[in-house]
């Protein structure tokens, strides 16, 4: 598994996380912040999240991709 923690105060919503990873990332409809999709979600928080091996990649490019650096991603 691999851990993904978004620092959601931090994000501008520039869609490239939900874009490269709609897997695991989309867009609060409520703040319009991205958050983890519910199916990865730890304890139900929209900011951290434990994802499988498979989507790995995906979530290292949209961590990349990141602006802001606000996604961080731990083996």
């Amino acid at each position: 598994m691999v851990k993904v923690t978004i620092d959601r105060p931090g994000c501008i919503s520039c869609e490239s996380c939900w874009t490269l990873c709609p897997d695991v990332f989309e867009q609060n409809p409520e703040d319009e912040f991205s958050e983890i999709t519910e199916q990865y979600r730890v304890n139900d928080n929209p900011a951290e999240g434990e994802v499988p091996e498979d989507l790995a990649d995906c979530v290292w490019e949209a961590a990349d991709s990141c602006p802001v650096t606000v996604i961080i991603v731990e083996d």
